[in-house]
């Protein structure tokens, strides 16, 4: 790695380096040939294509830009969506859901450090108890 800093500003690149960095992981594309990480055939990560539920309140276009995360829990999801200077969010169609959404353009208001915790975070709530075991064996510290 180039940057060792995990201080730093996040950036989208970021994203695909760590996700592709966790074990077991498969990068399918949706249909505008956004990338869609998998662990044992389960999206923990994946680039959003415009939908009518995401939009700029002021204009009402379409966010180009959304990044879904899965979380562990709806507590999890609550904690960070809550916060209005948060950069996550949600919208009534993931209700239910187990994730987070997040812009694009807003990832440099996490550190590096975060985005990272978050992506670890997004695949051991989708990867098999075996998987996610003997990665926090390997890491006892995330």
């Amino acid at each position: 790695m180039s940057d060792d800093n995990g201080s730093r500003s996040a950036r989208v690149e970021d994203v695909h380096e760590l996700a592709l960095a966790m074990p077991h992981v498969t990068v399918e594309h949706g249909s505008g040939g956004n990338p869609v990480y998998q662990v044992g055939g389960k999206s923990f990560i994946f680039f959003r294509n415009p939908r009518p539920d995401a939009v700029d309140p002021e204009t009402g276009e379409r966010y180009a830009d959304v990044i879904v995360f899965w979380v562990e829990s709806e507590a999890d999801k609550q904690a960070m969506v809550q916060d209005e200077a948060s950069p996550f969010f949600t919208t009534a169609h993931f209700n239910g859901h187990l994730s987070v959404l997040l812009r694009a353009g807003r990832i440099g208001e996490l550190t590096r450090n975060e985005l990272t915790e978050l992506v670890q975070d997004a695949w051991l709530s989708r990867a098999s108890a075996r998987r996610a075991a003997a990665w926090l064996r390997m890491h006892p510290s995330a």
